[in-house]
């Protein structure tokens, strides 16, 4: 059974820093691409940033690229998001994805009817 269970949210003022992590367990992690997605209240989850199995190629959406930053440990089953220079509309919940093919990289490989996902981390931030 596939978890992925995030942790580092919270509540921070304009312009700092937080860094998400998320453990993932019940497969093999360094064979699946690993992603951030994020939800406000009345829109749909919208893509953040992918990263592929290995850590070779990353994927950004538009409004964080140069801020946000995904990277991996597959040693520790793990990934995470850097975000810098945080913005009040970044307030949402964050969800950690997993695609169900293996060794597909980019956002094309999540489909959100059949992704794994984590219960998902507030992040606020005050202006």
């Amino acid at each position: 059974q596939v978890q992925l269970v995030e942790s580092g949210g919270g509540l921070v003022q304009a312009g700092g820093s937080l860094r998400l992590s998320c453990a993932a367990s019940g497969r093999t992690f360094s064979s699946y691409s690993m992603g951030w997605f994020r939800q406000t209240p009345g829109k749909e989850r919208e893509f953040v940033a992918t990263i592929s199995w290995s850590g070779g190629s990353t994927s950004y959406a538009d409004f964080v690229k140069g801020r946000f930053t995904i990277s991996r440990d597959n040693a520790k089953n793990t990934v995470y998001l850097q975000m810098n220079s945080l913005k009040p509309e970044d307030t949402a919940v964050y969800y950690c994805a997993s695609p169900q093919r293996p060794y597909c990289s980019g956002y094309g490989c999540y489909d959100p009817t059949r992704n794994y996902w984590g219960q998902g981390t507030q992040v606020t931030v005050s202006s």
